[in-house]
């Protein structure tokens, strides 16, 4: 019953190779249809949506952004489109794992300190000690938030991948108590199926857009 639970979050194929992580590659079928001479409804929601990110993370950004936009909007749309191709039937959910999460979270952190360390290290010593701290409380407000810097990447990957777990397990659990319920209680249970599939169609964009956001948060602060 376990092994089978979590049977679709095994990356491993049926010759026994990790190609599920493929699915990760998906996105690249949808990009060519940008092209296209006449584009469709999608597409034009599509670029509204990505215009409407680009602006909103140009006024997180502010004046220092200089195009670093798009590395957060490509985020966003990677994530998004990883989490959605989840939801799908026989489609491996590469946004579950922490191979993959901790592999987007831990590189931008990275980079964040270095360069802001290296550039700006007056300021990132600044953030060290919160404007109006107690001088008694000062070497407990350092020890506080070098940790809360140290666990950023961490807490980005976990929040995102223990999202999409939580959502895909509960919609499992419940479609295998499928064979033992009366014509009745099925229907009743595709009527929870299709609203947990509205929930996580919903959760799929939001922590898509939180992890987007919070990394641009992250950005500003070594500005």
């Amino acid at each position: 019953m376990i092994m089978n639970l979590f049977s679709s979050f095994d990356p491993s194929s049926n010759w026994h190779i990790s190609l599920n992580w493929s699915s990760s590659l998906i996105c690249l079928i949808i990009a060519p249809s940008m092209f296209w001479l006449v584009p469709s409804r999608f597409n034009f929601i599509w670029i509204k949506i990505l215009i409407t990110l680009h602006k909103e993370f140009k006024t997180l950004l502010g004046p220092a952004s200089k195009g670093s936009t798009l590395i957060f909007v490509s985020l966003f749309s990677f994530i998004l489109i990883n989490n959605f191709m989840g939801l799908f039937p026989y489609i491996f959910t590469s946004t579950s794992h922490m191979v993959l999460t901790l592999g987007l979270a831990l590189p931008l952190w990275l980079t964040f300190m270095l360069f802001g360390w290296i550039n700006h290290t007056i300021h990132m010593f600044a953030h060290l000690v919160p404007q109006g701290t107690p001088p008694v409380l000062m070497p407990f407000m350092v020890c506080i938030e070098t940790i809360s810097n140290i666990i950023r990447p961490g807490t980005l990957a976990i929040r995102l991948s223990a999202n999409m777990i939580a959502g895909h397990l509960l919609m499992t659990l419940l479609g295998n108590t499928g064979q033992t319920l009366s014509i009745i209680m099925i229907n009743v249970l595709i009527m929870v199926q299709l609203l947990l599939l509205l929930l996580e169609s919903a959760v799929a964009i939001i922590q898509s857009y939180v992890f987007a956001v919070l990394s641009t948060l992250y950005s500003s602060e070594v500005n």
